[in-house]
């Protein structure tokens, strides 16, 4: 073992991971593309985290940059990101190579992308027990089994000798959490880990993941666009909008008691069953803002159809709510009397275009 390798700690009282002011910028021929700006947030040991958002959010490279997986050539990244008391950010790949798989590990979007092709599913879970654990062909071979026993693969020991292309989608992302959790890590990335798949797949891959989180005690950061995933699956939400936190809450209060007009877009973006069929889904009008040149003030004022003129000139900072474990950024959150009174004047204007359409039909 050389004399500088790391030294994670743990069950020392302190969050496993704090993250202050993380910036992740990109430089392009347009110009600096901030796509994650100022994000502060801590996780506890064993608990789950559900980062949401749109696409573009930030959510991915958020993830990435904490795991130390972006690239080094034009991104630029400040702040701090502590793993068990050690600062993570600047640290070379030989000493994040200790780290990834043994300390944390993700989940990734696509399996058929992220699987090797060419290289059967034993070899995939083996090699890295065999580089980090540095276990013999045989025991990694019989971990290897059990880690596909463990995610509900049926007959672990022929699976072991298929390629990717010969397992259903869902096997390959049952594959994908083997890997991931082969040499025990204590926090474990999910990056829409249920994308493609089908319903009823989906729920089982996050039952899965929340299975093992309890069995093993390993925090979970689970990274989504769909707020309904994480409601059953997290112990704390935290939403982004271009690059930045507009609202965190434990995910029970963030659900009875949201802030962040976002947030309630997307809540009421999700289909509902009950609903005749063909109903016009709500969708969030706009588009999400250039992050090159972000809009002055709220970046959500543009497509806000509660915005008012602060919106546009200043931007909101992170208030805390009822709690202090509740934070969102919003100079007129859901419930303010302004928002109220938006509301209605908005109800008003579609129950005259409603009535509009029907003397005209």
């Amino acid at each position: 073992m050389s004399a500088d390798r790391l030294s994670v700690r743990h069950d020392d009282g302190e969050p496993l991971l704090q993250v202050a002011e993380l910036r992740t910028h990109f430089r392009t021929p347009r110009g600096m593309v901030r796509a994650v700006d100022g994000v502060t947030f801590t996780l506890e040991r064993g608990k789950a985290l559900g980062v949401v958002g749109e696409s573009g959010s930030g959510k991915t490279v958020l993830a990435r940059t904490v795991m130390g997986l972006l690239p080094k050539r034009n991104v630029n990244t400040s702040g701090s990101v502590r793993f068990g008391g050690v600062e993570m950010l600047g640290l070379p790949q030989r000493q994040m190579r200790e780290l990834w798989g043994t300390e944390m590990a993700m989940v990734f979007q696509d399996p058929m992308s992220s699987l090797n092709p060419l290289m059967k599913v034993g070899k995939q879970i083996t090699e890295p027990l065999r580089f980090h654990m540095g276990m013999g062909k045989s025991d990694s071979i019989a971990t290897a089994e059990r880690l596909l026993r463990d995610v509900r693969i049926p007959e672990p020991r022929r699976r072991l000798n298929q390629y990717p292309h010969e397992l259903s989608g869902g096997m390959r992302q049952r594959v994908m959490i083997a890997i991931a959790l082969a040499c025990g890590p204590n926090l474990l990335f999910a990056d829409e880990p249920t994308t493609a798949l089908d319903v009823t797949v989906q729920s089982q891959i996050l039952d899965l993941i929340a299975e093992q989180r309890r069995d093993r005690n390993m925090a979970v950061i689970l990274v989504t666009h769909d707020l309904g995933v994480v409601a059953n699956y997290t112990d704390e939400i935290a939403v982004m909008y271009a690059g930045r936190l507009v609202e965190k809450a434990p995910t029970r209060t963030l659900f009875s008691n949201m802030k962040m007009p976002y947030t309630k877009a997307l809540l009421r973006s999700i289909p509902k069953l009950n609903l005749p069929s063909h109903t016009r889904l709500d969708t969030i009008p706009g588009r999400p803002p250039d992050l090159v040149h972000p809009p002055r003030g709220c970046r959500f004022a543009p497509r806000c159809a509660n915005a008012r003129d602060r919106c546009t000139e200043e931007e909101p900072p992170l208030l805390a709510a009822d709690s202090d474990d509740h934070t969102y950024a919003c100079w007129y959150p859901v419930g303010s009397p302004e928002y109220r009174e938006r509301e209605e004047q908005l109800k008003r204007l579609d129950d005259r275009r409603v009535l509009a359409a029907e003397e005209a039909g």
